[in-house]
């Protein structure tokens, strides 16, 4: 494969690990028994066509509800205001087009935007490592634990596709054209509030960067030693400064990204007359409101005890805040580091940890480079490359299959 074109080398990898996916659907699929959607034993397409793409499909299908549906108390129930409108809006046009149902569609939605999310990957990988490093990062995405999820009708690689390409957008200095993919990202999935935080924090780091090469330019001498003249271009660690132009884009993206962060919550309260009709939706699936951190807390306690709990949140914190001083993570460079801490950050404030919380890792793929800067011995990179095969099986068998638990229903992937 070494010399085929780029393009071909991460397809052929990205299409052999979903493959390899496939055939772990499928055999747990011969070990399903009774389930709330279909037959003990069903084939590939059944079976990954359960849990919350059978939501995907009924928004597809029928849309969004003008009235939250409630119980008797008035506390809001689950519904499809939770799902974000792309993907389902998408499906429904490749079923206009196509004639296929809502399954097919999404499923056929799903599996080329993963494909794209790992070629956008691979071209953010290379900004800072070698092809064959670059490339094994983006094996190190297509076999994560949690990458099968890319594979079925979930809006993960549909949003992984937009979030990588805004990100690569930003890293080339290209904000004008990272607007209407940022808008189009916050209508896939729940990652635009942690991509404006981002580039607020980037606005400001880049507006930081200009205002001391400036000041810096004013102190210089009048006739500097050519040896050692300052060059105005370049900021002292390396990186070409903003100019204004740059700069004004750069804080019209940041504008429109906090808009678009928005913009689910106010269509929802647009259309349902209730202001709070998103978060009260996205609350229904954990039986009570939204409190900032305290559920990290309560899961602490729940797995460590009343006083290691307690203190569990913060040991992770310190943990992460390490990672991100680590020098294959630094290798990153600014924007990809700065996305990871602000995304790990708003999981700290609105996620309520539970086993789903494995899937919204994904959008933390810059650190597949991280894991390939570790080492480049083959054995290291293959060994993680078997591991994280081995945790897909679990992942699938332990979350993806249904079995009821003791107190009903199950655990969600």
């Amino acid at each position: 494969m070494a010399r085929w074109p780029w393009w071909t080398q991460v397809a052929g990898l990205y299409i052999a690990a979903r493959l390899v996916s496939a055939c772990i659907f499928m055999a747990a699929a011969l070990h399903q028994g009774v389930n709330p959607w279909f037959p003990a034993k069903p084939d590939y397409w059944n079976f990954i066509n359960i849990w919350d793409a059978r939501w995907y499909a009924e928004a597809l299908q029928t849309g969004y509800p003008v009235l939250l549906p409630t119980d008797g108390a008035g506390t809001v129930q689950e519904n499809t205001w939770a799902f974000y409108p792309l993907f389902p809006i998408l499906g429904r046009v490749l079923s206009g087009l196509t004639g296929t149902g809502p399954a097919w569609s999404l499923t056929a939605i799903a599996m080329v935007s993963g494909l794209g999310a790992a070629l956008v990957a691979y071209r953010i990988f290379r900004h800072r490592a070698s092809h064959r490093t670059a490339l094994w990062g983006t094996v190190f995405l297509a076999t994560f634990p949690v990458a099968a999820v890319l594979q079925v009708p979930y809006a993960e690689s549909l949003n992984l596709l937009l979030l990588g390409s805004a990100l690569l957008l930003v890293m080339e200095r290209r904000y004008l054209w990272a607007m209407p993919v940022v808008v189009l990202m916050c209508l896939s999935r729940p990652t635009g509030v942690p991509f404006a935080a981002m580039m607020g924090l980037l606005f400001l780091y880049r507006l930081w960067q200009r205002f001391t090469e400036q000041r810096l330019k004013t102190q210089q001498p009048a006739k500097p030693d050519l040896a050692t003249q300052h060059v105005p271009t370049q900021h002292r660690d390396g990186v070409a400064v903003h100019s204004n132009a740059q700069l004004w884009s750069l804080g019209g993206l940041t504008a429109v990204s906090g808009i678009s962060a928005l913009l689910w919550p106010a269509i929802a309260w647009a259309v349902t007359g209730d202001p709070g009709a998103y978060t009260k939706t996205e609350t229904a699936w954990r039986g009570d409101d939204l409190v900032p951190f305290k559920p990290w807390f309560d899961a602490g306690i729940m797995l460590f005890g009343p006083n290691l709990g307690v203190l569990a949140p913060f040991v992770f914190v310190a943990a992460f805040t390490l990672l991100m001083m680590s020098r294959p993570v630094v290798a990153l460079g600014t924007e990809l580091r700065l996305w990871c801490c602000c995304y790990m950050g708003y999981l700290l404030v609105f996620l309520h940890p539970q086993t789903s919380t494995f899937r919204m890792l994904l959008p933390l793929f810059p650190l597949a480079l991280s894991a390939a800067l570790l080492s480049r011995s083959r054995a290291y990179r293959g060994a993680v490359v078997v591991m994280f095969f081995l945790l897909q099986i679990v992942w699938i068998v332990w979350l993806w299959a249904w079995a009821q638990l003791p107190g009903g229903g199950d655990y969600p992937p």
